[in-house]
């Protein structure tokens, strides 16, 4: 088992408090914010804490938000899972994978995350696949692959935003089909002007603590 010897256990605290903050609510937390999450008394223990894990390159600050450059080794279930990218939920002109739009990296059981895949993970937005179990905030784990079937739930790239639906083709015709109690919702006629970045494998739901 590989670990983190450039690591107190106060900065392995507050990486795994980062890390978890990011998760759920999909930024980091503040200097207050983790000053209450450790129980520390003073902010200035936290930005000790945040300048050792900037030198020892496992943080790195831009314009004052904190971004993920590596993630812990030494949890007592590493080898049972793999990190797996949080990624934006829109890429903004990025590629959807690209680096900054990597949120955190989270570990992910390889129960569900097989090594031998590419996977990455996307916080759902909105009610449009509730008939499948996908609310608004969930953490979707999905597997990459440019290439989907009927009946798979995908995440699709469309005019650079992302996108979960069910996929379904019909000769030359695709359709991305909403999944909703919300009758609103219509299903998106598309020829080739998108592309499959992945098939869902499971809903998380609300971030748990790993």
């Amino acid at each position: 088992m590989k670990h983190n010897i450039d690591l107190g256990e106060k900065e392995l605290a507050a990486m795994k408090a980062i890390r978890n903050a990011i998760a759920h609510s999909g930024t980091a937390p503040s200097t207050r914010e983790l000053m209450r999450a450790l129980d520390y008394k003073s902010t200035y223990s936290v930005l000790l804490i945040l300048e050792n894990l900037i030198k020892a390159k496992y943080i790195q600050k831009i314009d004052g938000k904190i971004k993920f450059l590596k993630d812990l080794e030494n949890e007592s279930n590493h080898g049972r899972t793999i990190s797996v990218p949080l990624i934006g939920i829109a890429p903004c002109g990025n590629p959807l994978l690209a680096e900054q739009n990597v949120e955190a990296m989270i570990p992910v059981s390889t129960k569900l995350a097989k090594p031998s895949s590419k996977y990455f993970l996307l916080r759902a937005i909105g009610d449009s696949m509730n008939l499948k179990g996908i609310t608004n905030g969930d953490l979707v784990l999905v597997r990459q692959q440019n290439t989907a079937e009927n009946g798979d739930i995908v995440v699709a790239l469309i005019d650079d935003e992302a996108t979960i639906k069910e996929f379904e083709r019909k000769r030359d015709v695709v359709l991305l089909k909403p999944k909703s109690k919300n009758k609103n919702y219509k299903p998106i006629i598309l020829t080739d002007d998108f592309l499959i970045q992945g098939k869902v494998v499971t809903t998380i739901g609300n971030f748990i603590d790993y």
